[in-house]
């Protein structure tokens, strides 16, 4: 079965990152998961800014393993729209960043 990567780039509204990290963490994560063909996601906060002032300091990946992307993508978006994942204000809406990657090659390790 094909696996993909969703990479989610995304930032607190100013003041609100307790409230923020806890509804990704213990709400949202659950939510997507949820979904067919999403099997785990993590999160990361940045430990080092490479990019600058504008940089996301929260990143989220999600392992999806499917035969149908675009179904399992619609499906996301249609649970969003209806709230069955439900929103947070104190997640910066405007500024986040989403994308589903698909691999192109072998994972290369260290010898």
């Amino acid at each position: 079965m094909p696996r993909y990567k969703m990479l989610v780039l995304s930032r607190p509204v100013e003041g609100r990152e307790a409230e923020f990290n806890d509804w990704y963490q213990h709400t949202h994560l659950k939510q997507v998961v949820a979904i067919p063909g999403f099997v785990s996601a993590q999160r990361f906060k940045m430990a080092s800014n490479m990019r600058g002032s504008d940089a996301w300091p929260y990143a989220a990946i999600y392992d999806i393993e499917t035969d149908d992307i675009e179904a399992a993508r619609r499906e996301m978006e249609s649970r969003a729209v209806d709230e069955r994942i439900a929103r947070c204000a104190a997640f910066d809406y405007d500024t986040v960043y989403a994308s589903i990657y698909e691999a192109v090659g072998e994972t290369v390790t260290a010898e």
